[in-house]
């Protein structure tokens, strides 16, 4: 399907990656991984055709449809969520529109003998074939379906979408291109804004996607759970193997285990001949042999190790003095911004040297309560801090607050103290910044680059509660490792928040779920947290409010009213779904007709005014249906 053949890129006279090779082909789900600044992102922008590459090809079959998720996106303004997503379905608005058009001329126009009217009703049914072949009557549908997967609400539909974040309007551009049915998807990060619940949907749709799908993303148990091949970018060549990404990485140490052993043998052969060599070259009667040896020695092709790039974070988190018992406790705290209400009445007591990992839908509060701990946000109800308490935020958006216009170097001397200003290099060093990197200026820093200057400057007041808001975003695997050691063997409280579920694996002793305003807690780690609230399938934890093994809640017998009102709702259910039912065996019906004898159409206008009354009176009991299964399900 895609055949790239000796792809260079190089930046500044250094390449990124030189003379690379691979094939993608149908049900490739590839993980594209590699350090920061290795050339993913380059890649999956030359595989577009963003960008030019400086040598080498790309060959790709005829009409091949390609999706590419990027980092900027850039909405038209004015539409709603719905609209923006429809715009996906080129072809079918086109023909949307053009039945609509010819619909209105046919109810308005009465020269019913004439050719022209008998063409329309020609033309109609051929639009309407064809709008059936695209999947017209089910674009709808299908729309939903995959926005509610990507954690939006129906109240959510038709908000426009200026009204939402950076984040949400990225899940808006994902569900556009999972519904273009692309061969080939390429995705740059798919899951830097998208909670735990829409990342187990979203695996559960990548891994029957039929096409190629190409990821670039820092999240391990994600690529584990999608792909079915791994292509490494290192040190500018490419390591590809038929493997999800933890299968690849014990593949590709058997193989360096194996060729250093190889590398080994070889060398102590070459050391023995080249002592062969020299003691014939004493001797002029073994000369002959000595260049024999030599010539020999020449045609061996010398074994290589492949290259690691093992540079990573040098990372721990002191602990500056040890605070009281009670290090947070909060009671009461209700949050609103306008009339949209976040927190309710939280209550939270954290004792010291707790490890608590906040989970939960995007825009449920944990990073607002995060806010209010820190006292970045007005608030009601009460939080106090402990005796001693020391707290070190990390805000989601922190790397964002660094003041792009100067050095490395002067960010952090400005945050020192006189006790650590004479460590800031030190440091820097640590975190991979070295040499003459620490006098760029951080606007030129990557994304992954921008969040490890944040946390090294974290580092320079003293600390004994961390409170950290995605701290994993942009930074690649091995560093996430890093920083995932560091703060488990850190021995002073922890409030985190993340979506990455290998991330928190081990991390925590607590989890909150934030969820409709509350907090529920679950005495141990994500592991633990998920099992209870049984996400085998990609929505559960919408779906359930009861913990597994649980213990039973005896249920009230209902009152006579309550009895009488839900057998009410129940006959009204089902009188509604008898109409939908039966509206939509007319309009089936009408369909073919349209569709097979339009000749018997022509003239009649009342056909058509009649048609377009049922699908309206059909949108209508739809939205009667859910109402009254919401009020079923609330009652």
């Amino acid at each position: 399907m895609l055949n790239i053949h000796n792809l260079s890129v190089s930046f500044g006279g250094t390449y990124l990656f030189e003379e690379v090779t691979f094939r993608l082909g149908a049900g490739d789900r590839v993980g594209l991984v590699g350090k920061n600044g290795a050339g993913k992102s380059t890649m999956l922008k030359i595989l577009s055709g963003d960008i030019k590459p400086d040598s080498g090809v790309i060959a790709t079959e005829k009409e091949v449809r390609m999706g590419f998720l990027r980092q900027d996106i850039d909405f038209i303004p004015g539409r709603t969520v719905l609209d923006e997503a429809y715009q996906a379905f080129v072809e079918i608005k086109k023909a949307e529109g053009k039945i609509e058009e010819i619909n209105h001329q046919l109810v308005t126009r009465t020269d019913y003998e004439s050719e022209a009217y008998s063409k329309l009703i020609e033309d109609l049914s051929d639009y309407t074939h064809h709008y059936e072949i695209l999947g017209g009557y089910n674009y709808q549908g299908d729309t939903e379906r995959i926005l509610l997967g990507l954690g939006f609400k129906r109240e959510d539909f038709d908000q426009l979408t200026d009204t939402f974040s950076g984040g949400w309007r990225m899940r808006i551009e994902l569900a556009k291109l999972l519904l273009q049915s692309n061969d080939i998807l390429l995705l740059d990060e798919p899951t830097n804004h998208l909670d735990i619940e829409s990342i187990i949907w979203l695996e559960s749709f990548l891994r029957t996607y039929p096409g190629v799908v190409v990821i670039v993303s820092h999240d391990k148990m994600f690529l584990d759970n999608v792909t079915n091949r791994t292509i490494e970018i290192s040190l500018g060549k490419i390591y590809d193997f038929s493997k999800s990404y933890s299968e690849y990485l014990v593949l590709r140490d058997e193989i360096r285990e194996k060729q250093l052993a190889t590398q080994k043998n070889q060398q102590k052969s070459i050391e023995h001949t080249e002592k062969l060599i020299e003691k014939f070259r004493a001797k002029a009667s073994k000369a002959s042999m000595a260049q024999s040896l030599i010539k020999k020695l020449d045609k061996v092709e010398r074994i290589e190790v492949d290259e690691d790039d093992n540079s990573v974070m040098n990372i721990s988190f002191p602990v500056s003095m040890t605070p009281g018992r009670v290090v947070v406790e909060a009671e009461h705290v209700t949050k609103k911004y306008g009339e949209k209400l976040i927190l309710k009445n939280i209550d939270m007591l954290v004792e010291r040297g707790s490890k608590i990992a906040f989970v939960g839908q995007n825009g449920q509060g944990k990073s607002t309560f995060m806010k209010a701990l820190v006292n970045e946000i007005d608030y009601t109800g009460v939080i106090k801090l402990g005796h001693n308490v020391q707290l070190g935020y990390f805000a989601q958006n922190q790397a964002e607050h660094l003041d792009g216009e100067i050095t490395l170097l002067q960010t952090m001397e400005d945050a020192a103290t006189d006790t650590n200003r004479s460590k800031v290099r030190d440091m820097l060093g640590s975190f991979l910044f070295r040499g003459d990197d620490v006098e760029k200026k951080v606007k030129v820093l990557s994304g992954g680059e921008r969040n490890r200057l944040a946390l090294c400057k974290l580092l320079l007041q003293p600390i004994n509660v961390l409170v950290m808001d995605e701290p994993t975003n942009h930074l690649d695997i091995k560093s996430k490792n890093v920083l995932k050691a560091a703060l488990q063997k850190y021995e002073g409280t922890l409030l985190l928040v993340s979506h990455d579920r290998d991330f928190l694996q081990g991390m925590s002793n607590i989890v909150y779920e934030f969820k409709n305003h509350k907090i529920r807690e679950y005495l141990g780690d994500i592991n633990f947290y998920l099992e209870q609230r049984n996400m085998q399938n990609m929505r559960e934890v919408e779906k359930k409010d009861v913990v597994k093994d649980a213990p039973k809640v005896v249920k009230q017998p209902l009152s006579y009213e309550e009895q009488k009102k839900g057998k009410t709702l129940q006959n009204k259910l089902s009188k509604v779904e008898s109409l939908i039912k039966e509206l939509e065996r007319e309009i089936q019906k009408d369909d073919r007709v349209l569709a097979e004898h339009p000749e018997k159409l022509t003239g009649d206008a009342s056909f058509f005014a009649a048609y377009e009354k049922k699908k309206k009176e059909l949108d209508k009991l739809m939205i009667e249906w859910e109402q009254v299964q919401e009020e079923i399900e609330n009652s």
